[in-house]
């Protein structure tokens, strides 16, 4: 394992790393993706709002998510090109895209085919969040590499990639400042004994299974989604203040995801009670 400062950071050196060991240039990501914020990782990431001119490359291909035969038909015409596949098990910030396993499984194999990197990107949806400890493990395949942060530090500034021991790093190859220090191990090592102690991530699996379940019964919602506690639905334009609503009525945070989704990742310690009284507020508000 590699410590870095951040998921942006991790995902940055997960892509290096990559290129470094092929010795190829190009990137593959997905419509919607997000990978974070550093030079690299924003060139990665599918949204041209946050992209400035000096991120820019055509060494990135956007593919469609979840299709397993344009996958196929790039990786046909240029896989020997190709450094890495870098992709979120669910996608958060693009608005809870859950990866198929047979898609997950078609990466794994093209990248197999012609010596690509799997990077499992797991900043979001790892941790435990999708009930599993990776959201890829739901699909049955071993990434390559496997970026974290956000819930590994429950708050404390930290991330990290696990790194297959196939590929070879050479010491100075990756870099940070602050990665790796001791209160961040400290914290990232806390994180580890609660959600074994707790079983936290049964339980974000057992939650989430109950939310879900409970919000496909409000008739005004669409397209309920999502493994564990990462959770979206849509709502149609008339409910278009429901986001706002929850938070200034109920005290609720939630996230979103233009043009009409929200994102909800609660704490993984969630019980039934705080669930009831989520679902109690938006149908209150529904009505």
């Amino acid at each position: 394992m590699f410590l870095c400062n951040s998921g942006a950071e991790a995902n940055e050196n997960a892509l290096k790393l990559a290129s470094f060991h092929t010795g190829r240039k190009k990137i593959v990501a997905f419509h919607k993706a997000f990978h974070g914020r550093t030079s690299l990782a924003v060139a990665a990431t599918d949204n041209p709002t946050i992209v400035a001119p000096v991120n820019e490359t055509d060494n990135v291909v956007f593919l469609p998510f979840n299709d397993s035969t344009a996958l196929q038909e790039y990786f046909a015409a240029h896989g020997r090109e190709v450094a890495a596949v870098i992709i979120e098990g669910i996608q958060g910030v693009g608005g809870i895209n859950v990866a198929r396993p047979d898609f997950l499984q078609a990466i794994r194999s093209v990248c197999d085919e012609y010596g690509a990197v799997y990077v499992a990107d797991s900043v979001q949806c790892g941790y435990g969040r999708s009930g599993m400890f990776f959201s890829h493990d739901f699909a049955g395949v071993h990434a390559d590499i496997y970026t974290m942060a956000k819930g590994m530090g429950n708050g404390f500034p930290v991330g990290g990639i696990i790194i297959s021991p196939a590929i070879r790093p050479k010491h100075g190859m990756l870099g940070t400042t602050f990665g790796g220090n001791h209160l961040a191990c400290a914290a990232a090592l806390a994180v580890l004994e609660i959600l074994e102690r707790e079983q936290l991530i049964a339980k974000a699996a057992e939650t989430g299974a109950y939310l879900r379940d409970e919000l496909n019964t409000i008739p005004q919602l669409q397209n309920v989604r999502g493994r564990g506690l990462m959770i979206g639905f849509d709502v149609p334009e008339q409910f278009k203040d429901l986001r706002k609503n929850l938070l200034s009525r109920h005290g609720i945070f939630t996230g979103e995801a233009k043009p009409s989704a929200i994102r909800m990742l609660p704490a993984l310690n969630i019980g039934r009670k705080e669930a009831d009284q989520l679902l109690s507020a938006i149908k209150e508000e529904l009505e």
